[in-house]
């Protein structure tokens, strides 16, 4: 999953975590860092580099109201074309601090199929800015006011349970909490060309703590 953003915040970490090689996926298909080349080809629109280092922000009480907010927005939008919505990434992980953005995980019927979804989240204000038709059909929106990344799969996707097991996994262990927060801090002090290049570097991580979820018994969630 690609980073949305070259500012200095980010998908929040969708897993944030990392990306193409980590956005956070109960199943098997980790990638491989991005290359430029790639990361070009599945971003829309214009891509511009870092200026100045990620920011990472304490954990902020406001980050629900704020997912909550986006969750009925799109359910407006959308109404039962909406198969699953969830709050994703480290800013649904109390107590872990985060690059201020919002991930939301969106499921519908087709991610494929844009006719059906996209131009009733424009119309709502969200901008399209990530296609990746090669990688589970993955789709990212950038939110209307609030700092949002938006990812759009289809039932069934490995990267949902991946997404989720990441995310319930952080919540119950602090142990690994404290880890990754570790982790994202250093990583955040070093320079980076794109956002996707320090989500990419998260990506020993973010395996090592997907290991010891599934080693818990962390099994498909949708």
């Amino acid at each position: 999953m690609f980073e949305t953003d070259n500012t200095d915040n980010t998908t929040g970490d969708s897993p944030n975590g990392a990306s193409r090689a980590p956005s956070e996926q109960a199943g098997t298909t980790t990638r491989e860092s991005s290359t430029e080349k790639q990361i070009q080809a599945a971003h829309i629109g214009e891509l511009t580099p870092l200026v100045g280092h990620i920011y990472i922000a304490d954990y902020d009480t406001a980050w629900p109201r704020l997912f909550q907010r986006e969750v009925e927005r799109i359910q407006a939008a959308l109404g039962d074309r909406v198969v699953l919505l969830e709050h994703v990434g480290s800013t649904s992980v109390p107590g872990l601090a985060a690059k201020p953005r919002i991930d939301v995980l969106l499921v519908v019927p087709d991610s494929a199929d844009e006719s059906t979804y996209v131009p009733a989240l424009e119309a709502v204000g969200y901008v399209l800015c990530i296609r990746e038709p090669d990688w589970y059909e993955h789709r990212v929106f950038k939110g209307p006011d609030t700092d949002v990344n938006l990812h759009v799969f289809s039932p069934g996707c490995s990267e949902i349970d991946r997404m989720l097991l990441f995310r319930n996994w952080l919540r119950s262990n602090a142990s690994d909490r404290q880890l990754y927060e570790r982790i994202k801090r250093e990583l955040a002090r070093q320079d980076w060309k794109y956002t996707q290049n320090y989500a990419d570097a998260k990506t020993a991580v973010v395996e090592e703590i997907l290991a010891r979820a599934r080693g818990e018994g962390g099994g498909e969630l949708l």
